[in-house]
């Protein structure tokens, strides 16, 4: 999955991971500490995509000190590779053996694994305290039902070098199409890749078309076409044209079909951490990942971010951003105390030490923004309040199958296979 993995793994220097959260049993109210343990023992298997530290030793320590404060819940931690989630929770919900938490990322992905019979409710569990996390919630709701819960939030736009803005005589960051394209020719003739990206991976290619088909599609036929699973109006194969002709400028690095978005210096977020590239498309976790990659230790002070600019001509909200969110669900096998992990883990205390560590950067509950340190990530976050609708990634509202295939399609277009109407026609 091609989000998936940019979204959950942050690349990010920090201290003694495996300590990093350690939150006292006061932060859990005595019923739910009572629903928790009623039933006897527990033991959860946990699956999520924290692989490497810092994640995964974050991980840990929330598995540790909720144990500590449940004596008698015991979470058995198992990182799962994150490309292999795609293959495993399929397969594990066939089974009769599936985990008791696993990481989701809501939409339709989410809405195909409840057909399995085997997510668990958890409307009744959560009501008491979901209203703490807002609108977001409703991202990982199937029919009204609450099968999932998000820990973080995420939204899409461009990290830009400001020095290197400056040097190629950009006073502001663009906010038209146009604005943009100008830009770029100035980069280029600054002698630094204007954007970079990470064709290798596949996925990053798709936050641009997904983009300009949220900019050239009201917010209408953005939800209606989401809801019918078909990209049928016009207004994506516009998107299309938009995505030729931009790509027609040649505004990215060379040989970019090659490389990677997160893996070495020479990476697409390595370009930019290491000022070989002015800017790049990604979404709000792109600090944390460059950190790892570079050895200036100011690189946050050089970072600024923008939003995507508006397209000519385009009917979709100009205000309306691309984003989506990591979380979990629980399976029939969870019991109550699954569920009280999951508020556990979005409390407001593990909420901060995990934007703290950097293992997130917007949290899913509002009461941990106080947390938040970046300027340029304090940027994203008041974007993302002020945003008139958050479209979640294309490939996640879609159902599991047709969601692959659009990511498919971008990827083969991006690499000069396909016309304007082959990502459209791809999903139908």
């Amino acid at each position: 999955m091609r989000r998936i993995g940019s979204r959950g793994v942050l690349a990010v220097v920090v201290g003694t991971a495996a300590a990093v959260i350690v939150v006292c049993g006061s932060n859990s109210d005595s019923g739910s500490q009572k629903a928790a343990s009623a039933s006897g023992p527990v033991t959860l298997t946990w699956w999520h995509n924290g692989t490497s530290d810092p994640l995964k030793g974050v991980w840990q320590g929330v598995a540790n000190s909720y144990h500590a404060a449940h004596p008698k819940v015991t979470i058995k931690v198992q990182p799962i590779q994150n490309e292999q989630f795609t293959t495993k929770v399929p397969l594990a919900l066939q089974s009769s053996d599936p985990p008791e938490v696993y990481q989701q990322w809501g939409g339709g992905q989410e809405a195909t694994q409840v057909q399995s019979g085997k997510l668990m409710d958890l409307t009744p569990l959560t009501q008491s305290w979901i209203r703490q996390i807002g609108p977001a919630a409703a991202g990982w709701q199937v029919n009204g039902r609450q099968y999932g819960v998000p820990f973080d939030l995420h939204i899409v736009g461009f990290w830009y070098r400001k020095d290197l803005f400056q040097k190629a005589g950009i006073a502001s960051p663009p906010s038209t199409l146009a604005d943009l394209n100008a830009d770029v020719a100035k980069l280029k003739q600054s002698g630094v890749a204007p954007i970079a990206i990470g064709s290798k991976d596949r996925w990053p290619d798709a936050f641009w078309w997904e983009y300009f088909a949220v900019r050239e599609c009201p917010t209408s036929v953005l939800k209606s076409s989401m809801k019918a699973q078909q990209l049928s109006d016009p207004c994506f194969t516009k998107a299309g044209n938009d995505t030729q002709a931009f790509l027609a400028t040649k505004p990215f690095q060379t040989g970019f079909l090659g490389t990677p978005a997160q893996q070495g210096a020479g990476s697409s977020a390595g370009m930019v951490a290491n000022g070989k590239a002015a800017m790049e498309l990604q979404g709000d976790w792109e600090p944390g990942t460059m950190a790892a990659l570079t050895s200036d230790k100011k690189l946050n002070d050089k970072l600024g971010w923008f939003p995507f600019p508006s397209v000519p001509g385009g009917k979709g909200d100009p205000n309306v951003a691309l984003g989506g969110g990591d979380g979990f669900s629980c399976t029939t096998k969870g019991t109550v105390a699954c569920a009280d992990f999951l508020r556990y883990i979005d409390s407001a205390a593990v909420q901060k030490k995990l934007v703290e560590s950097g293992a997130a950067s917007l949290p899913a509950n509002p009461a941990a923004a106080s947390a938040i340190k970046i300027p340029a990530v304090k940027d994203v976050l008041d974007y993302s309040k002020n945003a008139a609708y958050i479209q979640t990634y294309f490939d996640i509202a879609l159902p599991t199958a047709p969601g692959q295939a659009l990511d498919d399609a971008v990827a083969d277009f991006f690499a000069g296979k396909g016309s304007a109407d082959s990502v459209p026609k791809s999903v139908q």
